[in-house]
């Protein structure tokens, strides 16, 4: 969601600031703005739309300072305007936040009993008036924060800055991410590490609870008791951190061309030396003592749960529950005993998840997590955390990082069929054979690009769009639906083909395309019938299929698209190169924003 940045600094923080919140564009934004210590005098500016508004109204209106913070917003209380874009102010105080305030309606009447007017829709500015009330009443900058912070309700990420305070920022976190970076004699907040990569390697990540006084030169944490907490200095691989398109028009573009390179990688990482078993992080899991699964996530790592549900069921034999995370605490599950709880986030600070993975606390056996940040909150507050090692995906609609996380449940399910008894050597090694060749296959797959572009051009003329599919493939659909309706703004609805008889049929008409996903396996004679219902109303068909399932049911579909033939159970992974590139192609054609669509961010950090 939003992105954090600050900067106690040896040089003018205002070009930095703003680089830093470039980095942070991928989180999805509406409004950025920055405000700076300069001779004593606090000051901002802000700007709606894209970044480079700020750096226009910079040019024309400089911000001097070498002290500062700035923020990208992703609107939740009150449109965006300049009005409602962070920094906040209040007289001598300046406060930029991620995530909600839920008590703000409370205090913002106790504010305005006081006599204390607003002049924004948001949550925020009750965060900067407090705070300056505080100070008004004789308290110092840090006292007056801290105060303040202990009358919020919520989840957030905050930074204070302070009128004649050239040399201090205030930061703390509650639910939602926030890093400290160490320089020489300088001293950086942000969102993420990515933010702080060009400037440092030393990161301290905030805990929960946590809030920071910083200097240049020094950095006090305090945890949620107030007593001072120890969090140790971490180096990170900026070369992880970065962010170029590499050649690409788009990031998406280019995450999913990585997606060869990255899943062997995440397959390589689970394997022995030898290529024959499967090795997991300490503490390990012994699936011999579990009965059940309860997998949880939201949005596209719902779908990679979907799919893990089919090999945990039928290669393993161990039942599966999979929710959504924001509905699922909520529902108040009962969790039996011998379950493991398996929570899947990109990002790992996903605010739904999160909080589903704490109700868990104490009720499952084992908490594991599938993350693709290993020092994120999910990762630190499960006894096992699973990384998908993709590497940083900047992209909103998430590619390769499903392709990881699909790579690593399913390493996953052939370790619990290994360990139960449900599958005998020879087999374990003939499907790890097919595994490690699985980059390979997803090279073929991007081969098929050109082709699908050109399907996309049409694709964009429409207006609806169905998907179908069957077992593996149907989770597939649903998520082949969502990249393409979160990208292309296309209306776009998934289907488990033998549903389509039951209501979905009579959408079907020769101005609804329909996307049906088949590769030639046990099930493919029961979706081409399906398929054939469908062209036996004139709806146009693409048909996404390898050499076989093209000459056996291609017969009158509108189009095909043909991938290397696969091992059934890889099929899903294979067959998301197509759907994302479909999704890609049909936005491009459109003209939208691919990398950053409307209303969307790429780390949900509030619920």
């Amino acid at each position: 969601m939003c992105g954090i940045v600050g900067v106690l600094g040896n040089h003018e923080a205002a070009p930095i600031l703003v680089e830093a919140l470039k980095r942070l564009e991928y989180r999805g934004y509406d409004s950025a703005g920055i405000a700076t210590v300069n001779d004593g005098i606090l000051d901002r500016r802000r700007a709606v739309g894209k970044l480079v508004n700020l750096s226009d109204l910079l040019v024309h209106e400089p911000l001097r300072g070498k002290s500062g913070i700035g923020h990208t917003r992703w609107a939740t209380h009150g449109a965006p305007s300049i009005l409602n874009a962070h920094p906040h102010q209040a007289g001598q105080v300046a406060v930029v936040h991620n995530g909600i305030i839920e008590n703000f309606r409370d205090l913002r009447e106790e504010l305005a009993t006081a006599g204390i007017s607003f002049v924004t829709e948001t949550d925020t500015e009750t965060v900067a008036l407090m705070t300056q009330r505080y100070m008004d009443e004789g308290l110092g900058p840090v006292d007056a924060a801290r105060k303040t912070l202990s009358r919020l309700d919520g989840a957030f990420a905050l930074a204070f800055l302070f009128q004649g305070e050239e040399d201090l920022i205030v930061a703390a976190r509650k639910g939602s991410p926030l890093a400290i970076g160490h320089g020489q004699g300088e001293m950086f907040v942000g969102s993420d590490a990515i933010a702080l990569a060009p400037l440092t390697d030393r990161i301290t990540y905030l805990e929960e609870g946590d809030s920071a006084v910083l200097t240049r030169t020094s950095l006090e944490i305090r945890n949620a008791d107030g007593e001072l907490a120890n969090r140790p200095v971490k180096r990170i691989r900026t070369d992880q951190a970065r962010v170029d398109k590499g050649g690409h028009k788009h990031f998406m573009a280019k995450e999913i061309a990585e997606q060869p390179t990255v899943t062997g990688e995440a397959i390589d990482h689970y394997l022995s030396h030898d290529g024959k078993t499967i090795t997991l992080p300490e503490p390990g899991l012994d699936f011999t003592k579990i009965d059940r699964l309860s997998m949880v996530a939201c949005g596209t790592a719902y779908y990679a749960c979907l799919t893990a549900k089919y090999w945990f069921e039928q290669l393993a034999g161990i039942p599966v529950d999979v929710d959504v995370a924001s509905e699922f605490r909520y529902r108040e599950p009962p969790i039996p005993a011998r379950t493991v709880a398996l929570f899947v986030s990109q990002s790992g600070e996903t605010a739904d998840t999160l909080a589903a993975l704490r109700y868990c606390e104490g009720k499952a056996d084992r908490i594991v997590s599938v993350v693709n940040v290993p020092e994120s909150s999910i990762a630190r507050e499960s006894d096992l955390a699973l990384p998908i090692l993709a590497g940083t995906e900047i992209g909103v609609a998430s590619t390769k990082a499903f392709t990881c996380q699909l790579s690593v449940l399913l390493m996953l399910a052939l370790k619990a069929a290994s360990d139960r008894d449900m599958i005998d050597p020879e087999q374990l090694a003939d499907l790890l054979s097919a595994f490690r060749n699985l980059p390979a296959q997803l090279d073929a797959a991007l081969e098929a690009e050109p082709q699908i572009a050109k399907v996309a051009h049409k694709l964009s003329e429409a207006r609806d769009i169905l998907f179908l599919g069957r077992g593996l493939m149907y989770p597939l659909a649903l998520e082949g639906a969502l990249k393409l309706k979160e990208i292309s703004y296309i209306h776009a609805e998934a289907y488990a083909s033998g549903e389509l008889k039951h209501g979905p049929i009579a959408l079907v008409d020769k101005h609804v395309p329909v996307v049906v996903l088949a590769p030639r396996d046990d099930l493919f004679d029961k979706t081409v019938s399906n398929m054939q219902e469908v062209m036996a109303r004139n709806g146009k068909v693409l048909l996404i299929t390898d050499s076989d399932g093209a000459s056996e049911g291609g017969e009158g579909t509108w189009d095909i698209v043909r991938l290397p033939a696969v091992h059934p159970v890889l099929s899903p992974i294979l067959y998301a190169i197509p759907a994302q590139l479909l999704a890609y192609h049909t936005a491009v054609a459109k003209g939208t924003d691919v990398d950053q669509p409307r209303n969307l961010a790429k780390s949900v950090t509030v619920e």
